[in-house]
């Protein structure tokens, strides 16, 4: 996945330079996916109030839009440690897809895009998520993150199954 230099405004009129935070060719890349029995439409609008995220996303604490496409990220790690950092919604394609970037700045540098594909054939919704990440620390980041547990693969297949929960049950299982 490339990191745009030039972000659409994602209202689609005019274009203007960003400071990506994470730049072509660095980071971690994860892609998981998971079939939902539900429209992509319903997933989108559920996925694109951002407040909704730290529902099912476990280490969210919470996402706050703060407007023209920029929002705030609070992040806690399953070891106490706060990241915080604001995005930028790059492309937004109502009940198709929505990607992001992570400003300069951020403790985390992100990017990435999740899609909501009708099943062929069938009824339910494709939610298929790609990012790349770079935590503090890099790579040595990333081993050490796996020497204390950490799964960041693991983690974003358990939010997509509590977001499969939520949206055909209404409730996470126990």
């Amino acid at each position: 996945m490339k990191t745009r230099l030039l972000e659409k405004n994602y209202v689609g009129s005019r274009a203007r330079a960003v400071q990506p935070s994470l730049k072509s060719g660095e980071g971690t890349k994860m892609e998981e996916s998971v079939t939902i029995n539900r429209s992509p439409d319903e997933i989108y609008s559920f996925w694109r109030k951002l407040e909704n995220l730290p529902r099912f996303m476990s280490h969210i604490q919470s996402v706050s839009d703060r407007g023209d496409g920029i929002s705030h990220w609070v992040m806690k790690t399953s070891h106490g440690r706060t990241f915080e950092w604001d995005a930028r919604l790059i492309e937004d394609k109502p009940g198709q897809m929505l990607s992001w970037q992570s400003l300069e700045g951020a403790d985390v540098d992100n990017a990435g895009s999740v899609w909501f594909t009708p099943v062929a054939g069938g009824p339910g919704t494709v939610v298929k998520v790609s990012m790349k990440y770079s935590p503090p620390g890099g790579k040595l980041g990333v081993l050490m993150a796996k020497l204390l547990g950490e799964n960041m693969e693991k983690e974003m297949m358990e939010d997509l199954s509590r977001l499969k929960a939520i949206l055909e049950t209404g409730e996470i299982p126990m």
